[in-house]
């Protein structure tokens, strides 16, 4: 079973610096990454930076569609005209089959904000105790949304 989780820090770079942490732990096989994307907000900016983490996730196991349409849910709807938030909604049904619901699209906006940066990762397979270890004295707020492994299917099929 995977998990998706966000992981918010409050700096821009913040996600960055988490990324590293994350290679490491993946090296010493305390956890694997099948994907993982970084959004950067920094203060000032009117949306934020987003990137996919190919370096992490080796093959990119939900790919850039997917990244793209969930970062336009969370940041970039409100911003657009009514025709594209209908179209958009329609789409966000099907991520709530997946385990990705409004609920949580709106706790990711209210959350990631001018000035913070975040981290999304699809993994499984986490030593949690290790990995907790890892990230001890970093600053960050963890949201999380378990994905069963028929959850994981559909995000994958739909993203295919």
């Amino acid at each position: 079973m995977a998990t998706m989780t966000v992981w918010k820090f409050p700096s821009p770079d913040g996600a960055d610096l988490a990324e590293g942490t994350l290679k490491d732990l993946q090296k010493q096989g305390l956890i694997t990454v099948h994907d993982a994307a970084v959004v950067s907000y920094p203060e000032g900016a009117k949306k934020p930076r987003t990137r996919q983490l190919n370096s992490v996730a080796a093959a990119g196991a939900l790919g850039g569609a997917f990244w793209g349409m969930l970062f336009g849910l969370i940041f970039f709807v409100p911003l657009l005209g009514m025709a594209v938030g209908a179209a958009s909604g329609a789409l966000a049904g099907s991520l709530t089959d997946v385990g990705i619901d409004d609920d949580f699209i709106k706790r990711v906006r209210a959350e990631i904000k001018p000035g913070t940066s975040a981290l999304f990762v699809l993994t499984s397979g986490a030593v949690v105790d290790r990995v907790q270890d890892a990230f001890a004295g970093q600053q960050m707020l963890l949201m999380e949304s378990n994905l069963s492994r028929e959850q994981e299917d559909k995000l994958r099929e739909v993203f295919a």
